[in-house]
């Protein structure tokens, strides 16, 4: 049997190195193979023109540059555009662009499925398949940036990355670490941590192991105002209390001084949503002394969910107040609800993988 070629896109920037230095090149070559494959999005060796014919050849006979495949493309009215992505094994995850004026956002995913199940949350009614390794989640970016026509460093439509798709990027820390390292690669994809937020339910641990190593945005998905409420709708709030999460995020401040730390707040009708929760935020917030934002976030609804959405003018009460004792607080426009790419909305066909009984 053939023996499969590797596929260069799965090696680190390092690794690649080896692999160029052990056919027998010198190993500037891999440099500029990492330019050409995260800086141009190049899919074949012979695209490689600063490249001898005699290497590109050598590197064809032995690896490959294939991306994964695309299962749908579906194009929402408001122009924001999810991709499912079936990877090797055929399992699958969303990936969402959200095109504006002055930026380009792209949604990507860190697990197929999601081990948290959230009860607001459509990604949690899909159990955890497994982790994606780092040139998975890497391999999101390069192909959103083909289907767009992104390659052009002069002028770039996609801008910001969010780590808001499919699972929670903290339980799979070194993997979404490794892509953020390659995102970040200045003879790459060139995109700087101040363009990239990690969205978590509040793992404490890697939160603090972020404000060291990633330096990224951070976003917290806090939907509740105290840990009864945080618990019920939140079952890793019994883990990481609120306390506790805070005191991470202030940990997080003071390490990254110029980043403000958003707080995600779904606005989900008669359970988080009152007067009296807006002002347990603002407490909640004094108290802990943390450089936050409140991003509100009109629930997007979903076929078996018990939650439904809070009416518009409560939630721009619940706003005012914030704003009242000076906090910043916007409302996060719903953009993609009509093909399930809203917030909250991504879920994959994959299923969990049953261990065969020998």
């Amino acid at each position: 049997m053939t023996e499969l070629k590797k596929n260069l896109t799965h090696l680190n920037k390092k690794d690649l190195e080896t692999a160029v230095v052990a056919l027998g090149e010198k190993s500037f070559r891999a440099k500029q193979i990492w330019n050409w494959i995260y800086a141009r999005g190049v899919k074949s060796f012979d695209e490689m023109t600063n490249i001898s014919k005699e290497i590109r050849q050598a590197l064809a006979q032995n690896f490959s540059l294939s991306r994964p495949e695309i299962s749908k493309d579906i194009i929402s009215s408001d122009g924001t555009r999810k991709w499912l992505v079936k990877f090797s094994d055929c399992k699958e995850v969303e990936v969402v662009y959200i095109p504006e004026e002055t930026r380009g956002t792209l949604c990507i995913s860190s697990q197929v499925g999601c081990t948290l199940a959230c009860k607001f949350c459509h990604t949690g009614t899909q159990t955890w398949v497994r982790n994606l390794e780092f040139h998975e989640i890497v391999a999101q970016i390069l192909i959103a940036k083909d289907l767009i026509g992104d390659w052009d460093k002069n002028n770039r439509k996609l801008t910001n990355i969010v780590y808001m798709g499919m699972g929670e990027p903290f339980f799979n820390y070194e993997n979404v670490a490794q892509s953020v390292k390659v995102l970040n690669d200045l003879d790459g994809l060139d995109i700087s941590a101040r363009k990239i937020t990690i969205s978590t339910s509040g793992l404490v641990p890697e939160i603090l192991r972020c404000a060291d190593e990633l330096k990224t945005n951070l976003a917290i998905s806090l939907h509740a105002t105290n840990d009864k409420l945080r618990t019920d709708i939140m079952a890793i709030n019994k883990k990481y209390p609120l306390q506790e999460l805070l005191a991470a995020c202030k940990t997080y401040n003071n390490k990254n001084p110029n980043q403000k730390i958003t707080f995600e707040y779904v606005m989900l009708k008669g359970v988080n949503d009152q007067d009296l929760h807006a002002r347990e935020l603002i407490n909640l917030i004094n108290r802990a002394n943390v450089n936050v934002k409140i991003n509100l976030i009109p629930f997007n609804p979903w076929d078996g969910c018990e939650y439904g959405r809070s009416d518009i003018e409560q939630i721009l009460k619940f706003q005012q107040i914030l704003k009242n004792s000076g906090l910043i607080a916007p409302i996060r426009k719903t953009r993609g609800d009509d093909v399930l790419a809203a917030c909250g909305q991504l879920k994959s066909d994959s299923e969990r993988e049953r261990k065969k009984i020998a």
